[in-house]
């Protein structure tokens, strides 16, 4: 599994949104054993989310900056 994520600005003017894009990371080669080893160590978090009264189902979020610990290869791109 791969996947990209992406840190931005924004700000609204003139009731229009506006983004400014800072970095780009290429997260590669999920590894579900580092998986299971950060949902041991509390660096994955298990959100329930049901905020609005709908199950809008059960996500897995990890702190910021630790995608190494989920991915073998991490690159940023500027």
């Amino acid at each position: 599994m791969n996947c990209f994520y992406v840190v931005a600005d924004s700000k609204i003017e003139n009731e229009r949104e506006y983004f400014k894009y800072e970095n780009l990371f290429i997260l590669s080669r999920f590894s579900f054993e580092k998986f299971l080893n950060c949902l041991e160590d509390g660096s994955n978090l298990v959100d329930f989310d049901t905020r609005t009264g709908y199950n809008h189902g059960t996500k897995f979020r990890i702190r910021q900056g630790y995608w190494s610990d989920l991915y073998s290869s991490v690159k940023r791109v500027n």
